[in-house]
């Protein structure tokens, strides 16, 4: 252990303590902008500063460890002096118009500055220019960027996709796409990881909320709302309201004010995916023992990461749509004619935790029900928190609705696909019971829970040993793959997430810096689905009134034509830098 004096106060410390964490150990709040706790802490923000007695220069707390009989002074006038001018410099190449920021009220930059006292800045603005494609769910603005390397550290560290880099020299000296590509020409997954951990507003999603609204105020369609699981564990962040105030029947009475005419819980889609998935998956460990598992596709982040990385393997992704893409499909062609509307008229939108579901929705496959496309339109949670106020609706005067019928039953099965590993422990008491007859205890398949980014898990079924994986965040995928296509592991079935934690963790979510709220929200997801009536998707009354009435039974001609996809029917741009990076 290290001792040292930090602003007056004594603080014992390990060895190799970067001073950042040390001052924070004592609460002491250093401020910084290119901080990531073991990803990014190459100082280059200069807002980290601290003067240390007896050294000449000032040093950066965050990649300079702590010795022993250190004297630190975290906020001395000659370091607030240096501070300043060191933010200064950064906003006189920054685009300062906060009014019309998507991060306005919840950007670092802007806490920092204010802190500071900045009122003006004494040097010369120089904004580079910004172009950016308007087709791309993630959207770039370079006036915005600090520099700060979080996005480029993210996405080659925790996703391994390597899809930034700095480009230019000395005050030219910016972010963009890595290799000179164009967005849409680039692997991007369009995880979004890269947007909830860019400190300002240089990184941010695509605003589709007018399209949401015209919708809305146009009197010739038909206005129908899905909500994703993980959203209910997230939407009341930035409202102001606690995990037990922000019901999701809150969510539906905000959408039904807003003027949309039926809101639907995709956790439905959500049990509906497992019929599908399951009964694939049966039907594969019924054959000949397959080379490669059979991997999960209802993460399009991850459809698109195996497509690019692995093109070889796009055969071993289950063929069952996204519980998105099975929603739109089923209202369109089963639930509008059930109403007797015009599937024309009916504009299908989706409330996600994610980006990649603004790419998927437009994918050439998607348009089963012969409208255009199965989801007209996709908003992610902040989009969603951005339109209840908009519309000026106090949060705290919401009453809690239900969801319209007969698509808003649903299972704590299907509310678990917001967490990591939560497809498979679905899937799994689905399988059981196709296979037993029975159902299994509600949490016999509850190991496959938990953070670590790579898990495994084996369970016997009818004397049949199934050996499953769940990896959450590209990185971890991208290990677990390497090591089965070397034959060092070998599984019947693998879950795969994008985002570290699932969809709880997803690039849709509300952000606040410096925290990663993923496993909080997955263990809210996991409460709920402990406290609900079903939670065997098999049981949900909803899904086998489909069945009975229109899909006949999982893996029917009619559940081919508008529950699946074929995954060779798009294509991802070619990857010419990968060879290059030792992938």
């Amino acid at each position: 252990m290290v001792k040292l004096i930090i602003d007056g106060q004594n603080a014992e410390v390990p060895e190799n303590t970067t001073i950042l964490e040390a001052a924070r150990s004592v609460d002491v709040n250093i401020p910084s902008l290119c901080y990531l706790k073991d990803i990014n802490d190459i100082g280059a923000c200069r807002v980290c500063i601290v003067e240390v007695e007896g050294v000449e220069n000032m040093v950066s707390s965050c990649n300079n460890p702590v010795k022993d009989g250190m004297v630190i002074h975290t906020n001395s006038p000659k370091v607030r002096e240096a501070r300043k001018t060191n933010v200064e410099l950064i906003l006189s190449q920054h685009d300062m118009k906060c009014a019309v920021c998507s991060r306005s009220g919840n950007c670092t930059l802007q806490t920092i500055s204010n802190d500071l006292g900045i009122m003006k800045i004494p040097y010369p603005m120089k904004v580079p220019a910004y172009k950016w494609s308007p087709r791309s769910p993630l959207v770039r603005d370079a006036s915005k960027c600090i520099k700060c390397m979080r996005c480029i550290q993210v996405c080659d560290k925790i996703q391994t996709l390597n899809i930034w880099d700095v480009e230019g020299t000395g005050a030219r000296t910016t972010v963009d796409i890595s290799c000179n590509r164009k967005i849409m020409d680039a692997d991007c997954s369009f995880c979004g990881q890269c947007v909830i951990h860019c400190p300002v507003g240089a990184l941010t999603v695509r605003d589709d909320t007018p399209s949401m609204f015209e919708a809305i105020a146009d009197p010739e369609k038909v206005v129908i709302v899905q909500v994703a699981p993980a959203v209910r564990a997230a939407w009341g962040e930035e409202l102001g309201l606690s995990k037990e105030e922000a019901e999701v029947g809150k969510i539906v009475d905000a959408l039904k004010r807003m003027g949309v005419d039926y809101v639907f819980d995709t956790d439905f889609a959500a049990d509906l995916t497992i019929m599908e998935e399951g009964s694939e998956l049966l039907e594969r460990l019924k054959g000949e023992k397959q080379k490669y598992p059979m991997f999960t596709s209802c993460c399009p982040g991850w459809v698109r990461f195996m497509k690019s990385q692995f093109p070889d393997m796009t055969n071993c992704l289950s063929t069952a749509k996204s519980p998105q893409q099975m929603f739109g499909a089923i209202v369109k062609e089963y639930y509008a004619k059930k109403m007797g509307i015009a599937k024309e008229k009916v504009f299908v939108a989706s409330i996600m935790p994610c980006l990649a579901k603004k790419s998927e929705h437009i994918l050439p496959t998607m348009n089963d029900a012969k409208t255009g496309r199965d989801v007209d339109l996709v908003l992610t949670t902040r989009e969603f928190v951005r339109m209840i106020r908009a519309e000026h609706i106090n949060p705290k005067t919401l009453k809690n609705k239900a969801f319209d019928e007969p698509l808003g039953e649903a299972t704590g099965a299907g509310v678990i696909f917001g967490a990591t590993g939560g497809v498979m422990e679905a899937a799994l008491r689905t399988a059981y019971y196709i296979v037993m007859g029975e159902n299994p205890e509600a949490d016999a398949f509850k190991n496959i829970r938990g953070t670590k980014g790579w898990r495994e898990a084996e369970f016997t079924i009818a004397n049949t040993t199934l050996k499953v994986a769940v990896a959450s965040g590209l990185g971890n995928a991208r290990h677990l793959v390497n090591a089965i296509r070397k034959g060092d592991v070998s599984y019947d079935f693998v879950e795969i997430m994008a985002c570290p934690g699932g969809c709880a963790g997803g690039g849709g979510q509300p952000i606040k810096d410096g925290e990663e709220r993923a496993e909080m929200r997955g263990s809210h997801l996991y409460f709920l689905d402990d406290i609900s009536n079903l939670r065997f998707s098999h049981e949900n009354p909803a899904i086998v009134k489909l069945y009975k009435e229109y899909l006949e039974k999982p893996l029917s001609h009619k559940s081919h034509k508008l529950l699946h996809t074929d995954h060779f029917g798009w294509d991802m741009p070619l990857a010419p830098h990968l060879e290059k990076k030792g992938f």
